[in-house]
Parts: C-alpha cells; sequence; structure tokens
C-alpha cells in the first residue's frame, strides 16, 4: 500500500503564495507518476499538475504561470508552488500517485492523500 500526506495548506489573502508538500510511503514505486488536484466545494475534482519518475512535469493550462510543480525522490516528496492565488483557487488540494503518467484524470490515479485546505479570500 502506498500512503500519500499533504501539508502547507492554510489561510492567505488573495495574491499570496502557498508551498504544499506531499510525502509518499509505504510500497511506493519510484516510477510512479505523482500529481496535484483540487476540489472546491460543490465541484468535480480538478488536475491541477503532475511529475513523473526524472521529475518531467505538466501544469494545467489555466494555471501555467501561477502553479509550479517539483518531486524530490530522494525524500519521495512532491511539492506545489502556488503564487498570485485567487479566490477561486479555494479547495481541497490532494496528492495522488499511479503508474499511469501525463493525465490529470483523476481516475487514473491509484493512491491518494487526505488533503489540505487552501482558503483564499479576497
Amino acid at each position: 500500500q502506498v500512503q500519500l500526506v499533504e501539508s502547507g495548506g492554510g489561510s492567505v489573502q488573495a495574491g499570496g503564495s502557498l508551498t504544499l508538500s506531499c510525502t509518499v510511503s509505504g510500497k511506493f514505486d519510484r516510477t510512479y507518476c505523482l500529481a496535484w488536484f483540487r476540489q472546491a466545494s460543490g465541484k468535480e475534482r480538478e488536475g491541477v499538475a503532475t511529475s513523473d519518475a526524472i521529475d518531467r512535469t505538466s501544469v494545467a493550462n489555466s494555471l501555467k504561470g501561477r502553479f509550479t510543480v517539483s518531486r524530490n525522490n530522494t525524500k519521495n516528496n512532491l511539492y506545489l508552488q502556488m503564487t498570485g492565488l485567487k479566490p477561486e483557487d479555494t479547495a481541497m488540494y490532494f496528492c495522488a500517485a499511479g503508474d499511469l503518467c501525463y493525465t490529470l484524470r483523476a481516475a487514473d490515479y491509484q493512491f491518494w492523500g487526505q488533503g489540505t485546505q487552501v482558503t483564499v479570500s479576497s
């Protein structure tokens, strides 16, 4: 089994920044792809960014320029740097792992963390 634990969420004002972390443990295959998703209240889960085993990354087009994803394979960590935060970025942010890469479809990931809440006020 693979465990993922997110941290770093919180409340910020619009224009602020946050960096989320995801720590992966358990029977984690380092060839797995890791990803960030988010889900706002009453909305579907949305793909944010992915990182493959050699840290080739991809960010959702609507978030490029504000969000950056990175991975530290030595520490089994995934990070999401968020800048220029907007109220519409308010959501629960989830870390996910799976063996299918370069996808932002939630159904393609087998393992999920519990999420960390990000709230952006105007």
